[in-house]
């Protein structure tokens, strides 16, 4: 008996067929039988399915001699299935890789409950990949197993059967069945979740979910949207049938008039000629089924239901026009409304710009007002330490308000004080530029930081890849950079590339990289301490691998290396950490295969870790590619490997400034193989990686001296004398200290 019984139906699908069945076929658990049910297709499905079952024995292929609908071919796939699970899949959707293995680990890991819920990302033909919105519910604290009446929420998931695994067993003595027609799977999920005894939930997307620019029957005009009233009669006769599921009445009744409503809503939906009769149909359901005493869920709008239930159509239809009407008088009003803020916001703005600027003023963001962050933090906490009378303000963004340290005083980007604190203080920080409406006034003091030594293309010298200034203007841009009072460098190679790259007015000041002054001066018990607080023991090694932001692949994400193949080949006290880039921390692809990775054990997903520098100081050596982390790392004189699969393509999207696997500051890898062999063999920490590492400092370690926080805070907002803090001089950098762009 097979562990898994995967049921796919097929109707027209020719073009996303293979993709579909590989993604099963290709499964690294391979116990399952995929059972391809041929619904009478006219297109060219029939044939691939039989080159696929030819191929692999596991393909179990079903040809139907008449079509008759999704529900009825499921059903005929539930009849010949013999695994202990039963799965779902429409065929013009995918698995994950790793998929199977997930689910199976976790029903093991549960004791074999009924239902299995896993999580999905949308696949949109345009190739942006998104994962579903609600996925927190799948991370949410409680019980590894529980029944839905312990998680309600689970019912207002997306009703869909192809993002669950049933126990076969649980299944058949539930005696569930597709109905025919339209909104087939609310019937099966409904029943499945009410009845089940235990539920448990898969953290990890798991499905592709292909959405498809045309083709999605739901969104097609027809009477068949008719069949909707079926299944809630379905729906009610069931837990009629049942006394103990008398409790989900009430949120049936809501779901059924939201979705009538929903229905009617859509032009894509009901032909214009059925609407009074939908209309009809439905008012006789609301009427019929309403619980008595039931008082309506708060998300459902009561005007329409009452128009629905109590009015004739015509009285709903007017509403709704009427309805469209108010919404387009809505947007007249929004525009004007827009239109009247920004006058009264630059009535404001002139008014603040008219006080003084405040001496003892300083206002700081990082990272597009993602918290207190980078060189601008760095230099913050100096400036509190050696300049206190100076106030200190962040920008930060409200979904960034809860995970700032204490007593930081912040304002909100946009908001009136936002405006006042940047209209008049006179130090101005930040690592990206401030936004297009901050006035630059005279005597306000603008640092810009930037955020390391670059290695790819920056600034004016984007122009010549397109892709890579894709969503945004270089000359707009330099317009901000304009602004820039000082320019941050770390070492004589910064400099030259800042100068060219942003053809500014700014000063370049040799200060050192504030961020870096953490790892050329570590605090003492730093490293212990967060070493503890991510589990990792005193005795093992630590790697970091933290690859970079790809400007030219859909949503930046690239595919990495294979992680668990590198992991089974590290030895056992090794630990793998894994920090994708902070762009990526919502991306799909850390709900796929990271998140897996990380719930077995195998790695440490990092990726949330505010503070970048403690992963650097926690680890025993960096695995990357194109990040500027590379020069932060090499001041702790620890091995670095890049690992560069996609050298060419990188650089034909992006550049860089120099063949960095020329002279790397390690080991270079170009495939998964080399990088592999690379730990298992203990190279990683050789004396060659030891002397391309001493060569990497000494070219780019440049004024790096753990003083540069204190030397921007005295200089540029105390006013001292550069000579007070002197810089640490860089092998043939020049003798003085400031030099004009």
């Amino acid at each position: 008996m097979p562990r898994f019984s995967i049921v796919v139906p097929v109707y027209q699908v020719q073009g996303y067929l293979r993709a579909c069945l590989e993604s099963v076929l290709d499964q690294s658990y391979g116990d399952f039988e995929l059972i391809v049910v041929d619904d009478c297709s006219p297109d060219g499905s029939p044939a691939i399915l039989d080159e696929f079952a030819a191929r692999d024995e596991r393909v179990v292929p079903v040809h139907l001699p008449a079509n008759g609908g999704i529900g009825p071919a499921r059903n005929h796939g539930v009849r010949l299935a013999r695994g202990e699970y039963l799965l779902f899949l429409d065929s013009d959707d995918s698995y994950t890789p790793g998929t199977l293995r997930a689910i199976a680990e976790r029903i093991d890991a549960t004791g074999r409950p009924d239902v299995v819920l896993f999580d999905y990302a949308r696949t949109h033909w345009y190739g942006a990949v998104k994962r579903n919105r609600d996925a927190e519910v799948f991370g949410a604290a409680g019980a590894e197993v529980f029944t839905v009446a312990e998680r309600p929420e689970l019912l207002d998931l997306f009703t869909v059967v192809w993002n669950k695994a049933y126990r076969l067993d649980f299944f058949r003595e539930g005696g569930f069945a597709f109905p025919t027609g339209f909104y087939e799977d609310a019937v099966v999920v409904y029943q499945t979740l009410w009845t089940a005894r235990t539920i448990t939930l898969v953290d990890r997307v798991c499905v592709y979910y292909r959405q498809r620019r045309r083709g999605n029957a739901l969104r097609t005009p027809s009477r068949e949207h008719f069949e909707v009233f079926a299944q809630y009669e379905r729906l009610f006769r069931f837990i009629e049938e049942r006394p103990e599921l008398a409790r989900w009445r009430g949120f049936l009744y809501d779901h059924m008039a939201d979705h009538y409503l929903f229905i009617l809503r859509q032009r894509d939906r009901v032909p214009p000629s059925s609407r009074p009769e939908f209309h009809r149909r439905a008012a006789r359901d609301l009427r019929a089924h309403r619980p008595s005493g039931h008082r309506l869920g708060a998300h459902i709008p009561r005007t329409s239901f009452t128009l629905l239930s109590r009015a004739p159509y015509a009285l709903y239809a007017l509403h709704r026009v009427a309805a469209v009407k108010r919404a387009g008088l809505r947007r007249r009003h929004r525009v004007w409304r827009r239109r009247l803020r920004k006058v009264l916001l630059a009535l404001h703005g002139r008014l603040v710009l008219r006080r003084a600027l405040d001496p003892r003023l300083a206002v700081y963001s990082a990272f597009s007002h993602r918290g207190v962050l980078g060189d601008p933090a760095a230099i913050h906490r100096k400036a509190q330490e050696i300049a206190p009378h100076i106030r200190s303000v962040w920008v930060v963004g409200k979904d960034h308000v809860d995970a700032l340290p204490p007593g930081v005083e912040h304002v909100l980007p946009g908001s009136r004080a936002y405006r006042r604190v940047t209209a008049r203080a006179t130090y101005l920080i930040n690592n990206v530029n401030w936004a297009n409406d901050l006035v630059k006034r005279e005597g306000a003091v603008h640092i810009h930081t930037h955020q390391g030594t670059p290695l790819k293309s920056m600034g004016a010298d984007l122009l010549k890849y397109p892709g890579a200034r894709r969503g945004f203007s270089v000359p707009k841009m330099l317009r901000r950079a304009d602004r820039w009072d000082y320019s941050l460098v770390a070492n004589p190679h910064s400099e030259l590339v800042w100068d060219r790259a942003y053809p500014c007015g700014f000063v370049s000041v040799r200060s050192g990289s504030p961020r870096n002054d953490c790892l050329v001066r570590p605090e003492p018990g730093r490293r212990e301490s967060v070493r503890q607080r991510l589990g990792v023991p005193d005795d093992s090694t630590l790697i970091l691998y933290a690859p970079t932001h790809r400007d030219h692949r859909q949503g930046g994400y690239a595919p990495t290396c294979d992680l668990e193949r590198l992991v089974a080949g590290l030895p056992g006290d090794h630990v793998l950490a894994v920090r994708l880039h902070p762009s990526l921390a919502r991306h799909h692809e850390r709900g796929l295969g990271l998140r897996d990775l990380a719930e077995r054990g195998l790695v440490l997903d990092v990726t949330d870790e505010p503070e970048v520098a403690d992963l650097l100081l926690a680890s025993d050596a960096l695995i990357t590619d194109y990040s500027s982390l590379m020069f932060d790392y090499a001041h702790l004189d620890r091995p670095v490997v890049l690992h560069t699969y996609d050298w060419d393509t990188y650089l034909a999207a992006r550049g860089t400034y120099f063949d960095v696997t020329e002279r790397p500051p390690g080991h270079v890898t170009r495939d998964e193989d080399e990088l592999a062999r690379l730990f298992a063999s203990g190279a990683w920490c050789d004396e060659e990686s030891t002397r391309l590492r001493s060569a990497f400092r000494a070219r780019f370690g440049g004024y790096d001296d753990g003083r540069a926080a204190e030397r921007v805070v005295r200089t540029l907002m105390l006013g001292e004398d550069m000579a007070a803090v002197p810089v640490v001089p860089a092998p043939g950098a020049p003798s003085d200290v400031l030099t004009r762009s």
